[in-house]
Formats: structure tokens, C-alpha cells, sequence
């Protein structure tokens, strides 16, 4: 099956489903999207296609957006061009990762598979996933998930550069007593796997953190 087909036999067969929690389909982003205070939080599908037998594979990520934080974080981070900074995400983690299960995606061949991966999307999602959704809708939920074990790495990003500068941001934003103690840990990571220019973007983060006034 074509990726362009088992996209939108997919987007079709899951849309009333999520519909039905509040989430509206944005098909140019390849995601199911929902509105929160402080962002959204989404649904989205990395549909391929294996070149050895045309067979369609996807692969499911969820995760959230706090505006807050991203607006700080892309002004330091400058990898997204400035027409796609609106649609970044905070926290992402994909459905296998989340329940640890290295490089996990559903194969699609015929509509049977289609069917079954869009149940097991939907038990997934009645199970685990609209409740991690529901968990991360605050400043103080970011904080949490990236800052409560910040000498490992976090699961929910896939740049660990990034989760550097938006767990100081979000500790920052959210008055996290341990600031300092954070800003330290992510400046020793970041001094052993980070580039002159990601360093150099730190330490210029870090210097507007440190005079910025959360009114």
C-alpha cells in the first residue's frame, strides 16, 4: 500500500475517534491536533515506505507544545526555519518508545493491517496515551518530565541539546528552586556533546534567564 493511501485510509478511520476527544485533524502536518492554554497537544504519523517491498510503515509520536517555553527556546536554538517555530513541540516520544520498545512501527500491506494498527492506535491511545497527554498540558508538567533526573537523558526528547535549554527554560518559568543547580548540570552535558555554537547559545540563554521577569 502507498504511503499517500495508507495516510489518508488512516487519517479517515481514525478521525471520528478523535473527534470525539476534542482533537482536530491537521492533514498538511500529518497529525491530530488539540488546543491547551498553554500550546496543544497532538497526535502525529511518520508514514514510509520500505523500499524492498512497497510495504507502508508507521510510526506514531505524541507529545505537546508549551508556547511559552518555545518562544524563548527558538530564539536560542535556531535550527527551525521561523515559518515552523508555531508548530514545534515541547515534549515528543513515540508510542514504542514510550513503552520501551526500541524502533517500533506498525506494517501496513492491505486494509486488513490497516484496520488492525488503527485498533491497536486507539487501545494505545485509551490506555496510555490521552492520559500522558492530559499530564503535560502545564508549565509545571514540562518542568517535571524534563528537570526530576536531569543528569540522564529524557525519553520524551529526541535531542538531548534541546531538552538542555528548554528544562532551563521551563525551570526557570516555572521558579524551580533548583535552578541553578540545573543550569550547572545541562552547561557540564553540553560542554562534553554540544558544538561551539550550541554551547555559545547556552550561555546566552542562560544570561537572559537570569534578568528575565515572569509577570
Amino acid at each position: 500500500m502507498s504511503i499517500k493511501t495508507t495516510e489518508a485510509k488512516l487519517y479517515y478511520a481514525l478521525y471520528d475517534f478523535f473527534e470525539a476527544e476534542g482533537f482536530r485533524l491537521h492533514m498538511d502536518k500529518k497529525q491530530f491536533r488539540k488546543s491547551t492554554l498553554a500550546g496543544f497537544v497532538n497526535i502525529i504519523f511518520s508514514v514510509s515506505e520500505y523500499e524492498k517491498d512497497k510495504d507502508a510503515w508507521v510510526e506514531v509520536h505524541i507529545g505537546c507544545r508549551n508556547d511559552q517555553i518555545e518562544q524563548i527556546a527558538q530564539q536560542f536554538l535556531n535550527v527551525n526555519l521561523v515559518e515552523f517555530r508555531a508548530d514545534v513541540n515541547t515534549l515528543i516520544i513515540s508510542t514504542g518508545k514510550y513503552n520501551d520498545v526500541k524502533y517500533f512501527r506498525y506494517k501496513i500491506q492491505n486494509d486488513e493491517d490497516l484496520t488492525d494498527t488503527c485498533e491497536a492506535i486507539k487501545e494505545f491511545m485509551i490506555y496510555s496515551g490521552f492520559s500522558f497527554l492530559n499530564s503535560v498540558t502545564k508549565l509545571s508538567d514540562i518542568d517535571r518530565i524534563l528537570n526530576s533526573a536531569s543528569h540522564k537523558p529524557s525519553k520524551y526528547l529526541y535531542n538531548q541539546i534541546h531538552r538542555c535549554f528548554k528544562g532551563l527554560i521551563a525551570a526557570k518559568l516555572n521558579n524551580n528552586p533548583s535552578y541553578q543547580r540545573l543550569e550547572d548540570t545541562y552547561r557540564d552535558y553540553l560542554t562534553k556533546f554540544a558544538n561551539e555554537t550550541e554551547l555559545h547559545n547556552f550561555e546566552r540563554l542562560a544570561a537572559y534567564l537570569q534578568y528575565y521577569g515572569n509577570n
